[in-house]
């Protein structure tokens, strides 16, 4: 059998590493083994947004890159399309695996279901019901193209069987994610937080002492909260004037807030703050070690509000939804759902702080999702 995986963006990496462990593992005990390539788009490109990614998860080096890098939506699925399919031409293999929800998913699966190869979608049946989401239309697509469908959660499931998927198409496995957590945890744990500052500090401050004590990690990146001066500045001014006061900053800047801070002449002010510690975009390790030491989480992802549940940190998602309720606090998770909507924020934020909070196993949460991914593979039947 001939796999070929795909990898677009950093979220994916945390996704495909266990899988690739897990095929090394049938390998090294099975005479029909599996002949996996793995592809990167190369949606994410630099260095810190990806090759870190790559070293520090033990992923093997790509076996093609496509180069793709930045450009608009249709620019990034088009180009995709284009380079992948000369790729499936050559290779032919027997599935093409796609993971999450960026445009590389979208991309590939459209492209090796119109040369009749069978597709995997790791991470099926999520729904934010939110249209305006670029994500949303990928993982729809992706899901009604895909021949076998691979749920991180029984809320998924329903999703898809609502849209008429048939049963045989799907299978609940798991969260991938949070076997690259359980298998990382520990070193993670060993890292000082001090070194984390000093190899990834933004700016010459020297934070002596910092994060000693109670501290919240935040990350933005969503057009939704950054790309709107009136909305960025209301968020930082409520995160420097409020947030501040009770609990140090530690702040992974993504490269689009970074551009939109200076651009709004907020950048200055950061920097001047001695309770906020920004840094460039973290390893997988050191935000893991951040994410465990943290009192609470402000954040705009969705790989963030997963590992916040099962780590036991509260987490204010600064979305108006969310394709992951699982890890909502109405259904048994540590999330809760603010917006950007400074009221709602500040509310959720002091009961926060004055709530203890415990992990959270959603079910097949448990580090072994990956074997159950292969295993499905290995065993469908059109």
């Amino acid at each position: 059998m001939k796999i070929i995986s795909v990898v677009g963006a950093r979220p994916n990496f945390m996704k495909i590493a266990p899988f690739i462990h897990a095929i090394n593992r049938y390998n090294a005990i099975n005479e029909d083994r599996i002949e996996h390539i793995l592809v990167h788009t190369g949606q994410h490109y630099d260095d810190r947004m990806s090759k870190t990614f790559f070293e520090s998860l033990n992923i093997p080096d790509a076996d093609i890159n496509l180069g793709i890098g930045s450009g608009t939506h249709a620019e990034q699925v088009g180009n995709t399309m284009i380079a992948f399919e000369q790729v499936l031409l050559e290779e032919m293999p027997d599935w093409v695996v796609v993971l999450g929800d960026v445009n590389a998913t979208l991309a590939c699966s459209v492209t090796a279901k119109k040369l009749k190869i069978k597709v995997c979608h790791i991470e099926a049946g999520l729904r934010s019901m939110d249209m305006d989401m670029p994500e949303e239309i990928n993982r729809l697509v992706t899901d009604r193209l895909s021949d076998l469908l691979l749920t991180p959660d029984k809320m998924a499931v329903d999703n898809l069987v609502k849209e008429g998927v048939q049963a045989k198409n799907i299978e609940f496995v798991g969260n991938i994610m949070i076997d690259t957590l359980e298998e990382h945890r520990e070193q993670a744990s060993k890292i000082k937080i001090e070194d984390i500052i000093r190899e990834n500090k933004i700016n010459d401050t020297e934070y002596q002492d910092a994060l000693k004590k109670e501290f919240a990690v935040v990350t933005l990146h969503r057009p939704s909260n950054v790309d709107n001066e009136k909305v960025f500045v209301a968020l930082v001014n409520f995160l420097l004037n409020e947030v501040t006061t009770q609990m140090e900053i530690a702040w992974a800047v993504h490269p689009r807030a970074e551009k939109q801070l200076k651009a709004f002449g907020l950048w200055n002010k950061l920097i001047s703050n001695k309770r906020t510690v920004l840094l460039h975009p973290l390893a997988y390790h050191d935000m893991l070690r951040l994410n465990m030491g943290a009192k609470l989480m402000l954040t705009d992802s969705g790989g963030l509000q997963e590992e916040c549940t099962v780590l036991g940190t509260p987490c204010l998602t600064m979305r108006w939804n969310t394709e992951r309720p699982v890890t909502l606090k109405e259904h048994g998770g540590l999330s809760v759902l603010v917006g950007n909507n400074i009221d709602r924020i500040r509310k959720e934020f002091e009961v926060v702080y004055n709530t203890q909070t415990q992990p959270v196993f959603p079910e097949l949460w448990d580090g072994k999702t990956a074997e159950r991914c292969l295993n499905a593979i290995l065993r469908f039947e059109m």
